[in-house]
């Protein structure tokens, strides 16, 4: 059984646990399915609106999606996150990939 479906298994038995679904959201980002990526990013914050890394890579994955007016919306919420919880460096790495959308 690959990742992917492993990490599927243990959310049917708690379909609320944020660090399942952020895993599954890596595991997507690393299998090029962008779209599913997104989709379990967004379960993250919805499930835990301050899981300031879960902006971050809810941001790359959209731009990878060539959703890049959404990246864009993601990053700045996920910044202003990120610096209420103090994670400066989650902040910091935000506002890089935010600078090279706007750049392009």
């Amino acid at each position: 059984m690959d990742r992917i479906a492993q990490l599927q298994e243990l959310l049917k038995t708690d379909p609320n646990d944020d660090f399942l679904y952020y895993g599954l959201g890596l595991e997507y980002l690393k299998a090029e399915r962008y779209q599913e990526a997104v989709e379990a990013f967004k379960t993250v914050i919805k499930l835990k609106p301050d899981y300031s890394a879960a902006y971050r890579e809810l941001g790359k994955a959209l731009t990878k999606a060539g959703q890049l007016e959404e990246a864009k919306k993601v990053y700045q919420e996920g910044m202003m996150v990120a610096e209420k919880k103090g994670d400066l460096q989650t902040k910091k790495e935000m506002k890089v990939f935010l600078n090279r959308l706007l750049k392009s």
